[in-house]
């Protein structure tokens, strides 16, 4: 091979060479063009797709009583039987929810859950006049009588806001209630997803 076919080779070779890199560098640029392209349009139909929760609430006070009854030690119709005492612990809790969907909202039950060493405890509140007569039975409990809301047909109207207070007792000493590790809330709607809510207020002892 004379020097001057030589000289022609290593040229081509080079140019060859330069192609080769000028294309596998517009293969990686359009590579990442269409990530991009794809990763937009991702973000895009998430952010569509993404709706805000249909109701909001924020726990405005609680109240935990203990209560400590003792039965009479007879039956019905007066015969002696053995006693029995109970330990419970009434947490009365003031919520306010709002409707921020575009259609009315039916509250089907709400769930008091305290979780404890051995797991969650969880008790549902009381109806209204289950929470009435508590005031009635125990006249002197040291906790405000707010007014109530009904957990089990209440209707919240779109965009309108409601406020009350309901009851829901745990079987259980204080000093357990008091071990809890967490308490929060859940809101049960028909045909809707639930609303948890965990307070930031402090739990009032009385």
């Amino acid at each position: 091979m004379s020097l001057l076919q030589q000289e022609e080779r290593e040229v081509d070779d080079a140019a060859l060479g330069e192609e080769l890199t000028k294309g596998s560098s517009h293969v990686v640029w359009a590579a990442i063009a269409a990530t991009v392209v794809v990763s937009i349009a991702i973000g895009a139909y998430v952010i569509a797709e993404q709706k805000p929760p249909i109701a909001t609430g924020e726990i405005v006070a609680i109240w935990a009583h203990q209560q400590h009854t003792e039965t009479s030690g007879l039956d019905a119709s007066g015969a002696p039987m053995p006693k029995q005492e109970v330990d419970q612990v009434m947490v009365f809790t003031e919520v306010k929810l709002h409707n921020q969907s575009d259609h009315p909202l039916y509250l089907a039950n709400v769930l008091t859950n305290a979780t404890l060493v051995d797991g969650i405890h969880s008790s549902y509140a009381a109806s209204i006049g289950d929470y009435e007569r508590i005031f009635v039975a125990y006249p002197n409990i040291p906790v405000p009588h707010n007014q109530p809301i009904s957990p089990l047909d209440t209707t919240i109207n779109p965009g309108q806001t409601v406020v009350g207070t309901f009851v829901s007792a745990f079987k259980m000493a204080k000093g357990d209630f008091d071990a809890r590790k967490k308490l929060d809330y859940t809101f049960n709607f028909r045909y809707q997803p639930a609303l948890t809510i965990a307070p930031q207020v402090p739990i009032t002892e009385q």
